[in-house]
């Protein structure tokens, strides 16, 4: 591609890709900023630096279960309402956020600002595909993509450095001037976007989806954290949120339009891709939380620092992107991703050996090298659920994927932090070095947890290759 297709668009049109690319970064840069925060948010909240990863999960949880309805909520009330909406929950979020005075608050604005951070992407990426042409859909779409890698880069040295120079408070405010000039190009350049045919919403298949998805969370969660009341608490999230999951396909079945029509579940590369992408990204999704962690906790590191170790990692999942296709086009979607599997969980668990002492390159390289090759699992799960889906179904077959991969974040997340508080209680906090040890264990278990997921990547056709390159914002997530 020799030039971007917002230089070779109308003025209108220019402007929509730049306005849904605004969205789309401000959504990016949250889910990366906050994590170098935590230490500093903990401290003034007085919190465990090792207790907050519920305001990660909360995020990415509120966005899960609001994903499906997004393409709805767009055909009900305009693309246009429902993307200011998006941007006025980002914002309000956003404030509740910089102002809440303790942890219970904060996960609570926290999930205000993940619903309205479920529809940017989605309900954006829809404007996109009424107003391009098929022809030019493409080449607009993975403009729209660039954010999703810029975001992720800047977005833990941004918030090391407002940590360090003013107060993580401003991780929050600073999306409010963004967000407000974003209502007001929207408000101009978005299209108003006609209602669609009325179509039926299938709001029990939503409730009983939404509420399944966030109690097995809760549960895994609880679970994890030990036993007593909180784990006899989470033992009765589980079942019920079980239920919920059971009484949804049930009624699936026999529902004429459910959310997701059964009959996605009969071509195997989904299958097969959705359950690995739910359990290979337990890992990975971990590590932005966790490493930022160890590098303040345990390591001495200084905010700034610690966002700024976070780069190498963003710079090999970009180096890596060029390769994907090539990759997979020689060795086939099974040998690639039951192997890469099998490296990534040996990569997470290398990090068990990160110390006070160990030279800095030593630790750019292997987060680097983890970059790539976490990349490299992305971009091959992505595409190999989604490649043999009949165009009838892509629309919901790519709201399930974006639904798994946040509910994998967020139950990623939950583990680690619960294991990781586990292994504290059980080593104790008289040193540095007892934290540093409960890190370490927490490395091997999440590294194990990848592990699992190679079991169902051996279930792929032996041999396929890609039909085309792997394109979109999704190839980058």
């Amino acid at each position: 591609m020799n030039s971007t297709p917002a230089a070779e668009l109308s003025p209108v049109k220019n402007k929509l890709l730049w306005l849904v690319s605004l969205g789309f970064f401000m959504q990016t840069l949250d889910g990366t900023i906050v994590n170098t925060a935590l230490p500093a948010m903990a401290e003034e909240l007085g919190e465990s630096p090792l207790q907050m990863h519920s305001v990660i999960v909360a995020y990415s949880l509120a966005m899960a279960v609001l994903i499906p309805a997004s393409g709805w909520l767009a055909d009900k009330f305009g693309t246009r309402r429902v993307f200011m909406s998006a941007i006025a929950l980002f914002v309000l979020g956003s404030v509740l956020c910089a102002v809440s005075p303790n942890l219970q608050l904060l996960v609570a604005s926290r999930v205000v600002q993940g619903l309205g951070g479920a529809l940017l992407l989605p309900v954006g990426r829809l404007a996109v595909l009424r107003a391009f042409p098929r022809e030019q859909f493409i080449r607009a779409i993975s403009f729209v993509a660039i954010p999703g890698l810029v975001g992720p880069l800047i977005g833990p040295t941004l918030g090391g450095w407002m940590v360090e120079f003013a107060s993580w408070h401003w991780i929050f405010w600073v999306n409010v001037p963004v967000g407000l000039i974003g209502l007001v190009a929207a408000s101009k350049y978005m299209p108003v976007g006609e209602k669609m045919p009325p179509r039926g919403f299938d709001l029990l298949g939503y409730l009983m989806l939404a509420a399944g998805m966030a109690l097995v969370s809760l549960a895994v969660e609880g679970m994890a954290s030990g036993g007593g009341v909180r784990g006899a608490s989470a033992l009765i999230m589980l079942v019920f949120g079980l239920a919920c999951l059971c009484g949804y396909w049930l009624h699936a079945l026999r529902k004429p339009d459910p959310l997701f029509p059964p009959e996605l579940f009969t071509v195997r590369t989904l299958r097969v891709g959705l359950l690995g992408n739910l359990f290979s990204r337990l890992g990975s999704s971990a590590m932005p939380f966790i490493m930022p962690l160890v590098l303040q906790v345990s390591l001495g590191y200084s905010p700034m620092h610690a966002g700024m170790m976070m780069l190498p990692t963003v710079i090999g999942s970009m180096a890596m992107k060029r390769f994907v296709t090539k990759v997979i086009y020689h060795f086939g979607y099974r040998e690639v991703l039951a192997t890469n599997t099998w490296l990534l969980a040996l990569l997470i668990a290398s990090f068990t050996f990160i110390s006070p002492t160990i030279p800095a390159p030593v630790l750019i390289a292997q987060l680097c090298v983890f970059g790539a090759v976490n990349s490299l699992q992305f971009s091959a799960m992505n595409t190999v659920t989604l490649k043999d889906l009949l165009p009838h179904f892509a629309s919901s077959g790519n709201s399930l994927l974006s639904m798994v991969q946040m509910l994998s974040m967020g139950m990623g997340v939950a583990i680690a932090g619960a294991v990781l508080a586990g292994f504290q209680a059980h080593l104790g906090s008289a040193t540095g070095g007892d934290t540093l040890w409960a890190f370490r264990g927490t490395f091997i278990v999440m590294g194990l947890l990848t592990l699992a997921a190679t079991v169902l990547f051996m279930q792929l056709p032996d041999k396929e290759q890609p039909n085309s390159e792997p394109s979109g914002p999704e190839s980058h997530n």
